[in-house]
């Protein structure tokens, strides 16, 4: 079986040392191809140093995450253009609106996730969008946007069934991680509102960590233990899982 992690967080590892034995447990445990989504300027030289280390197992996105959006947001937009001249990336992300933890940023959160919904757009990029207490007002912003050619994945998916509908209307997807494996989640009668086609797997390590970690460092190498409690909901064998959601992901990545 082969998996697919599209959201993983790799270096976050303080070492390369340990980097490197996260992938290879990772890979040792079927997960072939791990997606790494961007924070802000001071993540991209770690972020490309692993995707120059493991140039088929571990692929670079770029984008300026709403929690990192500050004062100075217009230099870090100009940081992530400038990238997107230089270097090829899967994906535009992660973006998006985050009304969790700070809203002093509202107004520039969207300036931001619009403007880079437009490279996406114009450089025919997925968007992986980060959409903490916003779902509705992304959806909203995705909905403008959308011009038959957008391709949205909503990371880490936390809202209602019916704005899960509205993505998948919208040609959307979401991503499922840890939480899925939660006693108190309603994600899996959610999940069978939804078409399995539309769902991908993702740890967003290190955060998240699947039970039976929850509490501990996530990482990708966890991947199979998400695929397993889907394939419980949708009553599907896991290699089925692996194989729908891996040609999503790849679909989603091109």
């Amino acid at each position: 079986m082969i998996f697919i992690d599209t959201h993983t967080h790799l270096y976050d590892e303080e070492s390369i040392e340990l980097q490197d034995q996260h992938i290879h447990r990772a890979m040792a445990a079927g997960v072939k191809k791990m997606y790494m989504p961007n924070c802000d300027s001071t993540t991209i030289h770690p972020m490309m140093a692993i995707a120059e280390r493991f140039p088929n197992n571990c692929f670079p996105m770029i984008g300026l995450h709403p929690c990192y959006v500050k004062g100075n947001y217009q230099d870090e937009l100009a940081i992530v253009e400038q990238q997107l001249a230089q270097h090829s990336f899967s994906a535009i992300g992660e973006v998006g609106l985050d009304f969790y933890w700070d809203r002093n940023f509202d107004k520039e959160q969207k300036i931001a996730f619009e403007q880079q919904i437009d490279w996406a757009i114009a450089l025919k990029l997925p968007v992986i969008i980060h959409s903490r207490s916003s779902t509705k007002e992304c959806i909203d912003i995705i909905k403008r946007k959308q011009n038959g050619s957008l391709v949205a994945l909503f990371h880490c998916y936390s809202g209602t069934a019916e704005e899960a509908q509205e993505i998948v209307a919208l040609g959307g997807y979401l991503g499922i991680g840890g939480v899925v494996t939660y006693k108190k989640t309603n994600l899996p009668d959610l999940l069978l509102t939804i078409p399995i086609e539309h769902i991908v797997l993702e740890t967003d390590a290190p955060y998240l960590a699947p039970v039976p970690y929850r509490g501990k460092r996530n990482e990708s190498s966890y991947i199979p233990i998400i695929a397993d409690k889907i394939a419980e909901v949708y009553q599907l064998p896991l290699e089925t899982i692996a194989a729908i959601t891996s040609t999503t992901a790849q679909k989603i990545f091109q």
